[in-house]
């Protein structure tokens, strides 16, 4: 162990200003671009690459020759396998690179403030929009810019507040099938179109909204707000994951972790370190009452 922890050391010495940038720099991009691999698609890439690769070690350590021949002739044209198997999963990433903006990469381009008071307007549409039972689908773009479903909806560029999003989804109103899209803190557009989810564990009684909003988070790293039409129910589709029967409160608490997760932090922080001053004050008073 001392050996160890000496050569460490040594390369430690060695290295130069230079090796500690390059290190900085490629951390800093693999905390960067590792968040738009989060999608079901490229989960599906790895499990299978790390299948092949695990097979291929099991059949060579137990002398499975005429296996391991046929994985390596598998891997031998893996990259073209990959490709047909997982078109549909690689243009999605492809996409997802395609439609980052650069600027993210060095912090978000909208305060906190004009976060917070979209967080805000949208749940107190969502809490109206689920009284009366109106459908919505809101998308809020993280890393991915989403200009592929972007283009299918009708650009709106507007500041996010109850009584427009509740006017975008009134029934009567031309827009109202489709989604909002929310980039920077602002509707982007709306009436826009989405993919729909395959997945079969989405319960069947969910409708064409749902599956929409599943199919998104699975494309994407976007946060998805939906609205039922049938039953009011306000559910949250992130990662492929879908998160129903969401009270208001719950639903900006969860809506101000993922956009805001940085904030949300330090202001649990905060919480906790005021709730420990006081519990110290009152003992404090307590004992100066005896």
């Amino acid at each position: 162990m001392g050996e160890i922890l000496n050569n460490m050391w040594i390369q430690l010495r060695n290295m130069q200003w230079s090796d500690y940038l390059d290190i900085l720099v490629v951390a800093f991009l693999i905390y960067k671009v590792l968040p738009l691999f989060r999608s079901a698609g490229t989960l599906r890439i790895l499990k299978g690459i790390v299948a092949v690769l695990l097979i291929a070690w099991l059949t060579e350590i137990l002398d499975m020759y005429a296996m391991h021949y046929m994985v390596e002739q598998v891997m031998t044209v893996g990259l073209l396998a990959l490709v047909i198997l997982f078109a549909p999963e690689l243009r999605r990433i492809l996409d997802h690179l395609g439609n980052v903006k650069i600027g993210k990469f060095f912090g978000n381009e909208y305060s906190d403030q004009d976060m917070r008071a979209a967080i805000d307007q949208t749940v107190m549409a969502c809490e109206q929009l689920s009284k009366e039972k109106v459908g919505a689908l809101i998308v809020f773009a993280r890393d991915n810019a989403l200009e592929e479903y972007r283009k299918t909806g009708t650009e709106v560029d507007a500041q996010i507040s109850d009584p427009l999003l509740r006017n975008i989804f009134f029934h009567n109103s031309p827009l109202h099938d489709g989604a909002v899209i929310v980039a920077d803190g602002r509707i982007a557009c709306a009436g826009c179109v989405l993919p729909l989810s395959a997945n079969p564990r989405i319960p069947k009684e969910l409708g064409t909204r749902h599956h929409a909003a599943v199919g998104m988070s699975e494309a994407s790293d976007a946060v998805i707000v939906v609205v039922s039409e049938e039953t009011g129910t306000i559910s949250v589709a992130v990662g492929g994951m879908l998160k129903r029967h969401l009270a208001p409160q719950m639903l900006g608490r969860l809506l101000h972790n993922e956009l805001m997760p940085d904030l949300s932090e330090k202001e649990e922080n905060l919480a906790l370190r005021l709730k420990q001053k006081l519990r110290k004050t009152v003992k404090g008073d307590g004992r100066d009452e005896k």
